[in-house]
């Protein structure tokens, strides 16, 4: 038996008066998920439990079942993992977001989703005019980027804001602050860092010429989800199986490394809406022969809500559907067990993460069909599966 998850990063969302009081899941034209809703068994999952950030590194440790509670330390550390970073004790790891700000105001959590090529001319930049034996920045995919500090008296008891959740509130408003009197120093110090960070970018070149062009400039840092290196039981022990995890972006890959799972990076997987979907499924089929799991997150279905395109979302929901799920399953030959659900909503309405349990369909020969026809996060609440939360999902999906 093989066993695959097919994740759509905030695929989740709510009736849209627009769709007739629809979700886009219920509208877009999904016949692969609908079919293993179909054949199999449906519920729910609690994947942001309160207590904890409403982040997809929160939601794919829960999917994974994963204990937040002794293994959370933030997502600046998963992503330090991912690009092979080792922290040492007095290190902190920021996810530092290029962002857009205009006349004070958060407008852009993804500065207009630059490109990896201008990012990693403007993460030179901000090390040289910034950088320090105890600061450094290190480039990411697109946006997404690292920020590590160095010290003896470096704090990670910080309280952050979401970018792709602060979209439209002013800067000044949600800075870093200190959740205790040690951490003070470090919120200063950072935010003087982010404060700094838009005189630098504002005025570079990658900018201007962004702006000449009509898009979103790269003007200021983000820095948010600070930690320090944490510990994760590896997934082989904790489960029994061999797993790999195949995504495009940093925090999906340092959660697979410190849960020492295999790594697959697809060529031309971008965690945007040009991403190779069938590449991934191809490279899940392939994973499969050597692996008894596979993991496979899809960004795209993500940004899109957290842009608040309604017509886009639905297009990446049936490109998920068609081009990564559909494909795999015309490739891959063998006995299998798959589950398909988000890691969390993101409305389009709303555009940031909500708390929501997510619509779950499992199929595989251990599963007798319940009545459930249609994936989607109506109809999915009336399977057999239940409510479903912590470590639940995977034990069905190992054990039935």
């Amino acid at each position: 038996m093989k066993y695959i998850i097919f994740l759509g990063d905030g695929m989740a969302d709510e009736p849209i008066a627009e769709l007739g009081g629809k979700t886009p899941l219920q509208v877009a034209n999904t016949p692969h998920m609908d079919k293993i809703a179909r054949n199999g068994q449906s519920g729910s999952f609690l994947t942001l439990p309160d207590g904890f950030p409403t982040s997809s590194d929160v939601a794919n440790l829960s999917v994974l079942g994963y204990d937040l509670a002794s293994c959370y330390t933030g997502r600046g550390p998963l992503e330090a993992a991912a690009q092979g970073i080792d922290l040492l004790p007095n290190q902190v790891a920021f996810r530092c977001n290029l962002i857009t700000v205009k006349d004070g105001i958060l407008e852009d959590y993804s500065g207009g989703h630059i490109s990896n090529e201008e990012a990693r001319e403007l993460i030179s930049c901000l090390n040289e005019n910034l950088g320090s034996e105890t600061v450094h920045f290190y480039p990411g995919v697109s946006y997404r980027n690292l920020l590590i500090v160095t010290g003896e008296k470096i704090s990670s008891r910080l309280d952050y804001h979401k970018p792709d959740s602060s979209q439209g509130l002013k800067v000044e408003d949600i800075l870093i602050q200190a959740l205790d009197n040690e951490a003070k120093d470090t919120a200063d110090f950072v935010n003087d860092l982010t404060m700094r960070s838009l005189k630098i970018l504002e005025n570079h070149k990658i900018n201007k010429l962004r702006n000449k062009q009509g898009k979103a400039p790269a003007n200021m840092i983000w820095l948010w989800s600070p930690g320090k290196k944490p510990a994760l039981p590896p997934f082989e022990k904790k489960y029994g199986k061999k797993g790999a995890v195949i995504s495009a972006v940093d925090v999906i890959f340092g959660i697979a490394e410190f849960a020492r799972m295999e790594r697959i990076k697809v060529p031309g997987a971008t965690g945007f809406i040009d991403t190779n979907y069938e590449g991934k499924a191809e490279a899940a089929a392939k994973a499969l022969s050597e692996n008894d799991f596979v993991y496979l997150h899809v960004e795209s279905t993500d940004e899109v809500g957290h842009m608040g395109d309604l017509r886009l979302k639905i297009k990446t929901i049936e490109d998920f559907d068609h081009r990564c799920i559909g494909h795999f399953m015309n490739v891959f030959k063998g006995e299998l067990t798959v589950a398909v659900l988000p890691d969390h909503p993101v409305p389009v309405e709303k555009r940031k993460h909500t708390r929501t349990p997510v619509p779950v369909s499992l199929c595989g020969s251990r599963f007798v069909p319940d009545n459930v026809m249609h994936y989607d996060e109506i109809e999915c609440l009336n399977g057999t599966l239940g409510a479903m939360k912590g470590d639940e999902l995977m034990k069905k999906i190992f054990e039935g």
